[in-house]
């Protein structure tokens, strides 16, 4: 217990001693957590706005207005059949026109036309959710294919340019992500290096001596070590105290953004807040520690 309080205190002493070198290295491994944590973000962005265009993808069957239902109730039923089918639903004219009338609600000079034209313009469709979406080429030429005198027109909206533009999108912000984080990583292990090495220069003569009373190897490490752990938990406190407000901030626009869409950073944090922070703790530990320990290798000669 003594020697784990001397190992303790010296640590102290060279964080204390090196302030200005301290909050230097632990300012940089708070930006290069940062960096990585908004790297994350920005993939789990991608990721959910990709699987909500592929929910919302769905292909329109318009049918003729005056078609009995009960025709149209059996042409769902035929495309419910099809393999690559996940969902059909029956929008009859009665659902569409109050849609219409709800999506420009605030529109007077629409809803007015619509009541001049005193009839319910809009036809009743099928609106058909396919299974997988890499296979909606394939249940489209089906659909294509479909004859029944009863399908007014098609609509066949192509969404894959949309998922390819934000594919694209994303490749290029974890490229250029992944340099920025190898760069800041890379600073990390410099300014660690160095602060160590500054740490060792101020206790060098504390070094001779303690190495003069057969001091153990073990014993010259452990405080430069333990400085390294320092470094790490406080640039992950720091960063839990910057990122979750931050957030915070963010997830209100993107809800406005991704209207209609449940996309919930705040949440996925929160929910992996162990693994998260905890795998980037260890990591930079054992960056640092293996800087550290290197450095006192080469400078302590130990």
């Amino acid at each position: 217990m003594l020697s784990l309080f001397r190992i303790i205190k010296f640590s102290f002493q060279d964080i204390f001693r090196n302030i200005w070198l301290t909050i230097i290295t632990v300012t940089i491994l708070v930006v290069a957590l940062f960096s990585v944590n908004m790297l994350i973000t920005i993939r789990l962005i991608s990721d959910n706005a990709v699987l909500a265009v592929k929910e919302k993808i769905n292909i329109s069957l318009y049918i003729k207005a005056d078609t009995p239902e009960s025709e149209i109730i059996a042409l769902k039923n035929k495309i419910s059949g099809f393999d690559k089918v996940r969902e059909v639903n029956y929008i009859s004219k009665q659902t569409a026109l109050d849609s219409f009338r709800d999506k420009y609600k605030n529109n007077q000079s629409v809803l007015v036309a619509l009541k001049e034209l005193g009839r319910n313009p809009l036809s009743p469709s099928l609106t058909i959710s396919p299974k997988d979406f890499n296979n909606s080429n394939l249940l489209i030429n089906e659909l294509k294919m479909l004859d029944n005198q009863i399908i007014e027109s098609r609509d066949f909206s192509d969404n894959t340019i949309i998922l390819e533009k934000i594919n694209n999108i994303t490749k290029r912000v974890n490229e250029v992500g992944l340099i920025i984080i190898a760069l800041f990583i890379l600073t990390s292990l410099l300014i660690v290096y160095n602060t160590i090495r500054v740490a060792i220069y101020t206790h060098r003569q504390e070094i001779e001596i303690m190495r003069l009373v057969g001091a153990s190897n073990f014993f010259i490490y452990m405080p430069y070590i333990w400085s390294a752990f320092i470094y790490s938990l406080l640039s992950v406190l720091i960063i839990i105290a910057i990122f979750y407000p931050f957030l915070s901030l963010l997830q209100p626009y993107l809800e406005i953004f991704f209207t209609d869409y449940n996309i919930n950073i705040l949440a996925y944090f929160v929910n992996n807040f162990a693994f998260i922070f905890g795998s980037q703790f260890i990591a930079i530990l054992v960056i640092n520690s293996l800087t550290s320990l290197f450095a006192v290798r080469k400078y302590a000669k130990v």
